[in-house]
């Protein structure tokens, strides 16, 4: 069970993102919240200090705690970068070492693998701290390519891909809300049960083999996902448009 304080900072984080409390209005002075039961003085000062630490509010002489809305961390097509061009740096650091794993059943679903192949994880963390990000790879992939070492690197690993002649075509992702797991929760400051989103990207080889996934898991309301710009294709007159989805 979370502690009150957070409970509290949760619950007046979720009235600035439904837009029940806007930005530049003021929260209530902390003894109203004690008076109002919502625990004592310091509970409620641990919380608007928490609520300040994730940018929802910050403290103003004369006016007391205001909202400042909720902040929004992007993340841009920037992250398709490495890629296109296998030489940029991650933008991640590694939290751990490689490890060798049976696939769980939704990350060999994902690379189209037998249930319980062997693969290889690399875990890490965004570089904002915002999220949480994990690759997985096939084994024989992972052996090829050197990413099945259990010493720690700097990343580059689609530039190890291609080194070893294994170039990655494509890419697709999706997007769904889950229910933060206990360590989820524990690594990035939320109550067990609060939803984060979680972003699947698979990337394919020219063949079409799932080369390599990438999970990204953050605070729902933490995260902006920013597409653009996007390219875009105009048919001319004699083309047949796409099927739609």
């Amino acid at each position: 069970m979370a502690p009150k304080w957070r409970e509290l900072a949760e619950r007046l984080a979720e009235e600035i993102r439904n837009g029940s409390r806007q930005p530049g209005s003021t929260l209530p002075h902390i003894p109203e919240l004690v008076a109002a039961g919502e625990g004592s003085t310091a509970t409620v000062h641990r919380a608007y200090k928490e609520l300040a630490s994730w940018g929802y509010v910050t403290s103003r002489r004369g006016r007391g705690t205001v909202v400042l809305g909720a902040p929004l961390p992007r993340v841009t097509l920037n992250r398709y970068e490495p890629i296109l061009n296998p030489s940029t740096p991650a933008s991640w650091e590694r939290t751990a070492a490689a490890e060798f794993l049976d696939a769980p059943a939704d990350v060999a679903e994902l690379l189209t693998l037998p249930a319980a192949a062997p693969v290889v994880r690399r875990p890490g963390r965004d570089t904002s701290r915002a999220a949480l990000v994990e690759e997985w790879y096939p084994l024989d992939v992972a052996q090829a390519s050197g990413l099945g070492r259990t010493e720690q690197d700097e990343g580059g690993a689609l530039a190890s891909l291609v080194a070893a002649g294994i170039f990655p075509a494509q890419a697709e992702e999706s997007v769904s809300v889950e229910t933060a797991t206990a360590d989820q929760a524990a690594q990035l400051g939320l109550s067990p049960s609060s939803s984060v989103l979680q972003i699947d990207r698979v990337t394919r080889d020219e063949a079409g083999r799932a080369i390599e996934l990438v999970r990204l898991v953050a605070a729902s309301h933490r995260l902006r996902l920013v597409y653009a710009p996007l390219p875009l294709q105009v048919r001319g007159d004699h083309e047949e448009p796409s099927p739609s989805l």
